[in-house]
């Protein structure tokens, strides 16, 4: 993952995206990635998988 946080407490799950962080282009080149989980991932304990991608136009 890069620059998400996933926090789950009971059954509230916070996500947290530091909005200032850029790590270049998309691999189309069309946007410029701030986050991502880069792919699916499981939350502990949990069977419920979350998916990120947090982009901008360049």
């Amino acid at each position: 993952m890069k620059n998400v946080e996933l926090k789950v407490e009971g059954d509230i799950l916070t996500i947290r995206v530091d909005l200032t962080k850029e790590f270049g282009p998309s691999s189309s080149g069309k946007t410029v990635v701030i986050a991502t989980t880069e792919g699916n991932v499981s939350l502990p304990g949990k069977e419920i998988k979350v998916g990120l991608n947090v982009y901008k136009k360049p």
